[in-house]
């Protein structure tokens, strides 16, 4: 199982990388589209054009430093402990799909299985936060019923 989960780590890095490297080529665009737009006759036109540009680099500068933040969240993760409770790092098999509590990544697809990348601040990873194999628990009208834990 923990070959498994060093496989979900890296899957996850990977999607924060991608996250990272497009914010950083997004914010690159707009501070060259500024450095780009020339003064014309009506001055009204290069202000606003500029500050568009700048709103552009602020937003993407607030996705960048998202991507930073699930960077650490995924550093303080190991892939390593086996605990019996689950855990930030934990993979869980429930009988609704099979999660791993790290950060919100979405679906992962690993040798032809679903794995849901969830936080553990989520709904659903609070609901299993600390709980064991044989546990279940009710998130939205749905059962989960913990197979395992690793």
């Amino acid at each position: 199982m923990s070959e498994i989960k060093e496989k979900l780590y890296n899957l996850c890095v990977a999607y924060v990388q991608s996250r990272m490297k497009a914010s950083e080529q997004a914010i690159a665009e707009a501070q060259q589209s500024a450095n780009d737009d020339t003064k014309s006759s009506a001055g009204d036109k290069y202000e606003t054009g500029r500050e568009m540009a700048q709103q552009e680099t602020n937003r993407n500068l607030a996705q960048l430093n998202e991507a930073n933040k699930l960077m650490v969240a995924l550093n303080q993760i190991g892939t390593k402990s086996n605990s019996q409770k689950a855990e930030a790092g934990s993979l869980v098999i429930t009988n609704n799909g099979n999660f791993y509590l790290s950060i919100s990544a979405g679906v992962l697809q690993l040798d032809g299985q679903h794995y849901f990348a969830v936080s553990p601040a989520s709904p659903i990873g609070l609901k299993m936060k600390g709980i064991s194999a044989g546990d279940e628990f009710i998130l939205n009208g749905k059962n989960y019923l913990i197979q395992s834990i690793s």
